[in-house]
């Protein structure tokens, strides 16, 4: 029998933070894989395989594509894993993944995950993407394969309307947009485009606050720092920059659960 739990990780109640199915995926093919994420058509399915007791296999795929790195899909299948007794609650967990092993530990803010930290650069982006967003940015960054624009507050984060059919024929996979907070409890907010790869807008994406808070805490001068994901939904993550390792904790709940029925050969 193959399980299934429907999880919203980076939230702190039902239907905020970021939905991700997760799959509890022994034997099965990348194909089929692939295939059931494009039929749960939520932002990223992660299937976790067990190795042994603390010790898993995972990955994640959005409806097209599978992707290296997933900060919520990791979250809540740390969460599945232990509201589910296969481990024991005080046990850290390790995913073998296709960015290496990644860790997660329970605290009291919640579950802390154990990430690789992206380095930003600058980039001269070409301006049609700044207009299909309707921005000014003060600056554009690459982050391994996504474009970062930094704008100037965080009213502009939050105003963006995509113009979706215009980002559509740029060359791209992930537009990562930022600006420091207003408030004194929020370091940075950013928000997460991806039509490239069938997610329009994420609504939060931990992966991005690998590259966004080495990037934000050299700004800061801070190596703790709390962000905000301003999507619709919305999300909050307390992050730590650790040399090269970025720490991120947030919660996650578990709104519904089945069981997956393979169709008839």
């Amino acid at each position: 029998m193959i399980r299934l739990f429907h999880v919203n990780a980076f939230a702190h109640r039902p239907f905020t933070g970021n939905p991700a199915m997760v799959v509890l995926s022994q034997g099965l093919d990348e194909f089929t894989m692939q295939r059931m994420a494009a039929e749960f058509c939520l932002s990223e399915t992660a299937f976790v395989e067990a190795i042994t007791g603390d010790h898993y296999r995972l990955r994640w795929f959005t409806p097209q594509v599978e992707v290296a790195l997933c900060g919520h899909g990791t979250l809540a299948a740390a969460h599945v894993i232990w509201t589910q007794g296969l481990a024991a609650p005080g046990q850290p967990l390790s995913f073998d993944t296709r960015s290496g092993l990644l860790t997660a530990v329970r605290d009291e803010a919640g579950i802390r995950l154990d990430f690789p930290a992206i380095e930003m650069a600058p980039l001269a982006l070409d301006a049609a993407y700044a207009q299909a967003l309707g921005v000014s940015p003060r600056q554009t960054w690459a982050a391994g394969a996504k474009f970062v624009l930094e704008l100037g507050s965080e009213a502009e984060v939050r105003a963006i309307h995509p113009d979706f059919q215009a980002l559509r024929v740029l060359p791209g996979r992930g537009l990562i947009v930022t600006a420091p907070g207003q408030d004194a409890d929020i370091d940075f907010v950013s928000r997460y485009f991806a039509p490239w790869v069938g997610v329009e807008e994420d609504p939060v994406t931990g992966s991005n606050h690998c590259a966004l808070a080495p990037f934000w805490g050299k700004r800061l001068g801070k190596t703790q720092l709390k962000a905000y994901q301003a999507s619709e939904r919305g999300g909050a993550l307390l992050l730590r920059v650790v040399g090269d390792r970025v720490q991120m904790t947030g919660r996650a709940l578990t709104l519904s659960r089945g069981e997956w029925l393979p169709p008839a050969a």
